[in-house]
């Protein structure tokens, strides 16, 4: 076997190893993007409860989640929201398991939300994508869990506009200390800190400007934190081109959903999809795109 040969052959096996992890993976996030939105709500209602000094029972919401006593990433285990049927480990296996069930529990014969697969597909190949463009790297390492995060926080945002501090926060110091580390990102530390600082104070400068002359909130601070912690991971220099990508498409998507879809056009939109979008992109096409811009400006 020549060294091309080899060579490829272990890209092939990467591949296929990353794909795999991050259906696996998916199968975790689909936990997390059902349940961290579920255990923020009973936080900020416990805490709003004993500031109130007012009674915090879970038996009158109605919430099939809220009736847990205990309700965590771990607990209670995986079941069937319509029958409460304990999800086996072989009825948990990434893709396969729903195509083995039909799509159905295999007690009540419910549906299983088509959501489920989808993220474990779509993380899987994003997973791929990562390895096949960085290679067997620790950078492709951080860069799975910055991937993953970014997914989870465009799931939840959408369901919820809802972008968590417990994703954003961690994910913009990783991200400092991926550059700190000098992994082969090629972003310094310097210009990742001024990334973190610069996208969220442009956001916030425009929150305020768009809040005082329509007397209306444009975005929510989620929208502030997450742009820093792409900052964080790209620098500022990424920060421009992820904010036209980002509106560009919004816009695009917006308009499409108010004519194809009849959104209602009070109905506010989540930005941070199209932040995170904006930024995986950048993330593997970067390079090919800032050129591309700056051919465009230069002409």
């Amino acid at each position: 076997m020549t060294i091309v040969e080899l060579l490829e052959t272990s890209q092939a096996f990467l591949i296929i190893a990353s794909l795999v992890l991050g259906l696996l993976v998916g199968s975790f996030l689909n936990v997390i993007i059902y349940r961290m939105p579920v255990i923020l709500q009973r936080d900020w209602k416990r805490q709003c409860s004993e500031f109130l000094e007012i009674d915090n029972s879970l038996s009158k919401d109605k919430s099939h989640s809220l009736k847990h006593e205990v309700f965590n990433l771990q607990q209670p285990a995986s079941h069937c929201p319509h029958c409460y049927h304990k999800i086996k480990p072989w009825e948990n296996v990434p893709l396969i398991s729903y195509i083995a069930l039909g799509g159905k529990c295999s007690n009540c014969k419910a549906k299983i939300s088509l959501r489920y697969p989808s993220v474990e597909f779509i993380n899987g190949v994003l997973s791929a994508l990562v390895a096949f463009t960085f290679g067997a790297t620790w950078l492709t390492l951080a860069l799975l869990i910055f991937t993953w995060s970014l997914l989870v926080l465009t799931l939840i945002d959408f369901d919820h506009q809802l972008l968590p501090d417990d994703i954003t926060i961690p994910l913009l110091w990783l991200g400092l200390l991926v550059n700190a580390l000098d992994l082969g990102f090629g972003v310094s530390l310097d210009d990742a800190v001024i990334g973190a600082i610069a996208g969220y104070l442009v956001l916030w400068a425009f929150y305020w400007v768009f809040k005082l002359t329509t007397n209306k909130e444009g975005m929510g601070y989620g929208d502030f934190k997450l742009l820093a912690a792409l900052g964080a991971w790209m620098g500022w220099q990424s920060l421009l081109p992820i904010i036209i990508l980002s509106s560009v498409v919004g816009a695009v998507s917006g308009i499409i959903m108010i004519i194809a879809l009849g959104r209602d056009k009070s109905v506010p939109m989540p930005f941070g999809p199209y932040l995170s979008g904006a930024g995986f992109i950048m993330l593997i096409w970067g390079p090919e795109i800032s050129t591309l811009y700056i051919n465009s400006i230069s002409g």
